[in-house]
């Protein structure tokens, strides 16, 4: 009975997969339609990566939202690494869950409550919408994905290397960079790579936030909607979709390649 439960898992992974890829190298294909309607097959033709090359306002967005993702996820998991060290060094009382609550809220709220909390927030101080906005905005809500990930790896640690260290003279602050970060990093490193999927992905929340003179690709994409999307949007996908493959194959080479073994010196 078992090896049959088993024998089907092949087959529902199999089905997992065509449902999530399909769609994805369909958006591929359409990208060399000739034909402007993307329901439409109008023959081979690289027309539209020609038309994308000489969209200075779409390589502008793709611009904009690389360096928001960049500063957002690495701001968001400096504070969550710290947010989650300094709360696993606190003893565990009621206002202590009360705080890891609030801390994790940016997850639960919609982001159209979040986005306009955002706008009426920045309002109230006159700080005008732009990119300072942007990453504030998106620093606040990708904050509480390095910081899950980070307490987590925090709770199951031993904490017996850290008063190691400390016995051996080492302060708070050596002993956290030494011994401490180095364990978290995998986590860390996790927490960066969610958040800036998230800040790259949104659409809400900076529609809000972002003002007239500053847009992400994601928002040029969804504001085409409105006037048709064309082949040159799935071939801009396209790219991205390769560029997401070439970096994690290369991810997965450098996880695999030896590194030479440094001791901790406190």
């Amino acid at each position: 009975m078992i090896k049959k439960r088993y024998a089907l898992f092949p087959v529902y992974l199999g089905f997992i997969l065509v449902v999530m890829y399909i769609p994805i190298l369909l958006v591929i294909v359409y990208s060399f339609n000739g034909s402007r309607l993307t329901s439409v097959w109008g023959g081979f033709s690289l027309l539209w990566y020609a038309e994308l090359f000489s969209d200075r306002a779409m390589f502008e967005g793709l611009r904009t939202s690389l360096i928001l993702g960049l500063l957002a996820s690495c701001l968001s998991a400096a504070l969550g690494t710290l947010g989650a060290s300094g709360m696993a060094r606190v003893r565990a009382t009621g206002a202590h869950k009360t705080m890891e609550y609030f801390s994790i809220l940016p997850i639960m709220m919609p982001e159209i409550i979040l986005g306009m909390l955002f706008l009426v927030f920045f309002s109230l101080l006159a700080i005008p919408s732009g990119m300072f906005t942007l990453v504030i905005a998106h620093t606040a809500f990708c904050i509480p994905y390095p910081y899950l990930l980070v307490r987590a790896r925090l709770a199951g640690l031993d904490k017996s290397y850290v008063e190691a260290a400390r016995i051996m003279g080492a302060s708070d602050l050596r002993a956290f960079y030494d011994i401490t970060l180095p364990l978290v990093l995998p986590a860390v490193i996790s927490g960066m790579l969610i958040s800036f999927a998230m800040s790259f992905d949104d659409v809400i929340v900076s529609s809000f936030v972002a003002g007239v003179n500053t847009n992400t690709l994601p928002m040029i994409i969804y504001s085409q909607l409105k006037t048709g999307v064309t082949p040159k949007t799935n071939a801009m996908c396209s790219l991205l979709f390769i560029l997401t493959i070439i970096l994690c194959i290369a991810a997965a080479f450098l996880a695999r390649t030896p590194r030479p073994k440094n001791d901790c010196k406190i």
